[in-house]
């Protein structure tokens, strides 16, 4: 039977994930054909593959459709923040003081759902975001497309963009089948409420589709599957291969010494990387560190501006900025319309190949250069008391508790831990490696090769 996938692409990580793997040549194996409707512009699918791209158009959030969807991420949290730090701490970050009509919408919306919270009324918070949507115009040409394409599987790469809702909506009104891919490791355990309710779901890990269940009261297990990710698949990808020496010709690097990476994260929750940095580069050149490649890639979502003044006071950091472009500007995700190109995929996987430790602040690129079963240092010095950013409280993050657990990494709260943990990699790269191995497997469920093949086949049985 002819069956019809149309694949959701939200942002720049699901560009990457999905069109940039191997996932598309396996999706076209399974069905007969594929549609990509894309919430980026068409024009960044050019020379990259053959599938036909409707361009979506841009949701823009009115007041009442916010309302409703801010009540409803919010009643999710109170519902879900007993025992469990990251919501709670997600929780406030939502809290607003001020005095514009959304500060005031905002504080009503604590009241109302530090009472009304429950599974059933985040249900209702939910139909009544849904029911803004019916007389919109962009609602009306969801459905036009929807009824002209005919897909029998919708697949939305990314649960969680508010302006995913209302083709979801259109979806469920022509009873099309939708599917969601779990965006990131953390997003169950920490992050608001998803878009929508889909139909099925994928998911990492055994421990991701428990979390799943345990949030999410209404989703049944039969409707989940675990497939791993394709975050990582391209490393595992020949076309994405470089050799060491070419990694060290495109650096600049000098062959005979280690090579230390930090990734940052982005603004939001990163604050102290410039400090981490700092401190990298002042031990180098006191002689507190012996001499090695020191690179810094910074995060692909934001612009690299805030490291201008770091940047000129080491000239020897190696500084990889990585290429992602704006495709689309005065966007209300503006990070979301970054498109990553091939050689910074081919890049970043250098990276993890070829540098001998990692350093960041909690984040994915620890899984990223485990799984090239690298030493990770998580770097981590602010605390309640000390007058930096406190992103010591993301280590009471639920997800982040299972790495600090494991003993995978080497948590580094201060400026002599940071060094002792990069002079003992250093020496023994090989130290922890049974952890690493055993923290990958609990948060990526199955292998990397063929994940794509697994994606693309679970799809076809939904259809």
């Amino acid at each position: 039977m002819n069956k019809k996938l149309a694949v959701v692409i939200t942002d720049g990580v699901g560009f990457r994930n999905f069109v940039l793997s191997d996932f598309l040549v396996e999706a076209e194996q399974n069905f007969n054909e594929i549609v990509i409707f894309s919430c980026l512009p068409a024009s960044v699918y050019k020379g990259i593959t053959d599938c036909r791209v409707i361009e979506l158009e841009v949701f823009e959030e009115h007041f009442f459709t916010w309302f409703f969807r801010k009540a409803k991420e919010v009643a999710h949290l109170q519902n879900h923040k007993k025992g469990n730090f990251g919501i709670t701490d997600n929780l406030n970050t939502n809290k607003s003081d001020n005095k514009t009509p959304r500060g005031y919408a905002t504080r009503m919306i604590f009241k109302i759902t530090g009472l009304f919270h429950s599974e059933k009324w985040i249900s209702y918070f939910n139909k009544l975001q849904q029911s803004t949507f019916k007389n919109k115009s962009i609602t009306k040409n969801y459905l036009a497309i929807l009824k002209n394409e005919k897909p029998d599987q919708l697949f939305f790469t990314h649960q969680r963009p508010p302006y995913i809702a209302p083709l979801v909506y259109a979806a469920h009104k022509l009873n099309i089948n939708t599917s969601a891919f779990i965006f990131s490791w953390d997003n169950l355990a920490s992050k608001g409420r998803m878009a929508a309710d889909f139909k099925n779901y994928m998911v990492w890990s055994e421990l991701m589709k428990n979390d799943l269940l345990r949030f999410y009261k209404n989703v049944k297990a039969e409707t989940i599957e675990v497939v791993g990710t394709p975050q990582f698949e391209p490393y595992v990808l020949p076309r994405y291969a470089n050799t060491k020496e070419e990694f060290q010709e495109q650096f600049g690097l000098k062959a005979d010494l280690q090579t230390v990476c930090f990734s940052c994260g982005d603004i939001s929750t990163s604050k102290n990387d410039e400090l981490y940095i700092k401190t990298i580069a002042e031990a180098l050149i006191v002689g507190q560190l012996p001499q090695f490649n020191f690179i810094v890639r910074t995060s692909p979502a934001e612009d690299p501006i805030r490291f201008k003044e770091i940047s000129a006071k080491y000239p020897f950091i190696i500084w990889n900025y990585p290429d992602w472009k704006i495709s689309r500007h005065g966007h209300q995700e503006a990070w979301s319309q970054r498109v990553p190109s091939i050689e910074d995929v081919k890049y970043l996987r250098a990276i993890l190949e070829f540098s001998d430790i990692s350093i960041n602040m909690l984040s994915t690129m620890s899984l990223d250069f485990m799984e090239f079963d690298k030493p990770v240092i998580n770097s981590v010095f602010g605390n309640e008391k000390n007058g930096l950013y406190n992103d010591g409280r993301f280590l009471n993050y639920e997800h982040i508790e299972y790495v600090v657990k494991s003993e995978a990494t080497i948590i580094a709260k201060n400026k002599t831990e940071l060094i002792e943990a990069i002079q003992f990699y250093l020496k023994n790269p090989n130290a922890h490696q049974e952890e690493r191995q055993l923290l990958l497997a609990q948060q990526i469920g199955k292998p990397l090769i063929g994940t794509s093949e697994r994606i693309a086949k679970t799809l076809r049985q939904w259809a």
